[in-house]
């Protein structure tokens, strides 16, 4: 008696689990008729069991549903024996529509002969909803990063406009002064003109470092005009005497040991350590000297300025080489924060690198350049945003 008991319990048990599974069950008769429900189907419709079970399993499908059941679903099961996950919009007892998802297979006996299919109905509306946030959310990405694109290439084409414009009216300005400069005047009226031609250049290299940032970001990169004929050390020596003459309270050390020809941009090499020693003598300690080194090994140029003062934060450490960054400076300095930008870009067009390292003791920044290998060709991919 127990084992039947037993097998009883377990009889029950299936019928629960079918009746109440998280996922509807029908059975569909080979004339299409429903022949059996369970109730977590006949829940989600709000229609009784005994309204599902003898009518057609198309007409609880809306009419988008019949066309894809009877062209797909059907045909697909002949062919195959089983479908799965075909999605389809249920009927409710109110013509409310529920997104499901329908798996299915046949049962056929030994003449092939259909006998039923077991139908198992999956809800979707959750699923459906997702699917259709991330549709959306990847149609606003790609509508915002489109616009983003579009407001950074005309950000970058007007910078690039913009410096090219003011070269003109600053080109007659310098002309003007240099006249003037010739004609005799008062002590008073000379150091006007002298200001007045300070202003002006620092302009220039205004724009200049505008107009490299807005090379490198709309791709076409530095230029870089090679030539290996003349002594890098006087170029570097005459940067060097042209700041050491504006700032003549600061001591400046130089040690430069450079033996051979060094095939490079004497221009943009100029460009790079007067943006190194200005930043130095902008953020570096007054009262301390400021040391400039350069050597020339068989493999190595390696060029390094540092100076004494406060420590750079570790914070403002990763922003150092972004346009336009500038931490703390002091009341008296001017710029746009594109000089160490700038910097790392002639570095990185070199096929070379520019690395800083700060301690109470020292901030050290350092630019180095294989001497075999050629300028970067690859440096328009590395300053492309």
């Amino acid at each position: 008696m127990e084992p039947k008991a037993l097998s009883q319990e377990r009889l029950e048990d299936l019928a629960d689990l079918y009746d109440n599974a998280p996922c509807g069950y029908i059975i569909l008769l080979p004339d299409g008729r429903i022949g059996r429900a369970n109730a977590t189907l006949a829940n989600w419709l709000e229609i009784p069991v005994q309204e599902l079970v003898g009518g057609k399993f198309r007409e609880r499908l809306t009419m988008p549903g019949r066309i894809l059941f009877e062209t797909h679903l059907v045909p697909a099961l002949r062919m195959h024996g089983s479908v799965t996950e075909i999605a389809l919009d249920l009927l409710t007892g109110t013509s409310a529509k529920l997104p499901v998802f329908v798996s299915a297979n046949e049962r056929r006996d030994d003449n092939d002969a259909l006998e039923f299919t077991r139908v198992i109905i999956f809800k979707a509306t959750d699923r459906r909803s997702f699917e259709q946030s991330l549709v959306r959310s990847r149609e606003e990405a790609s509508k915002g990063l489109a616009e983003e694109k579009a407001t950074g290439a005309l950000r970058e084409q007007f910078i690039a406009v913009l410096g090219h414009d003011l070269r003109n009216p600053l080109a007659s300005v310098e002309a003007g002064l240099r006249m003037v400069s010739k004609e005799p005047l008062s002590p008073k009226q000379a150091r006007l003109i002298g200001l007045m031609q300070a202003s002006s250049q620092r302009m220039h290299r205004l724009i200049d470092d505008v107009l490299d940032l807005a090379r490198g970001q709309l791709g076409s990169g530095l230029t870089l005009s090679l030539d290996a004929s003349m002594p890098l050390e006087h170029t570097l020596r005459q940067v060097i005497d042209e700041l050491a003459s504006t700032h003549p309270e600061v001591n400046i050390e130089v040690n430069i040991a450079i033996d051979r020809s060094i095939a490079c941009d004497h221009g943009r090499m100029g460009q790079l350590v007067s943006n190194l020693l200005g930043n130095a003598l902008t953020h570096g300690a007054a009262d301390k000297p400021i040391r400039v080194d350069a050597t020339a090994g068989s493999d190595w140029l390696t060029v390094s300025v540092s100076n004494a003062g406060d420590p750079i934060p570790p914070a403002a450490m990763a922003q150092l080489f972004r346009p336009f960054f500038r931490g703390t400076v002091r009341a008296s300095a001017n710029g746009l924060g594109l000089g160490l930008h700038i910097a790392s870009m002639i570095a990185q067009a070199h096929g070379g690198t520019l690395t800083v390292s700060s301690t109470p003791a020292e901030t050290r920044f350092t630019f180095r350049m294989p001497l075999q290998a050629r300028p970067s060709d690859d440096f328009e991919a590395a300053t492309s945003p």
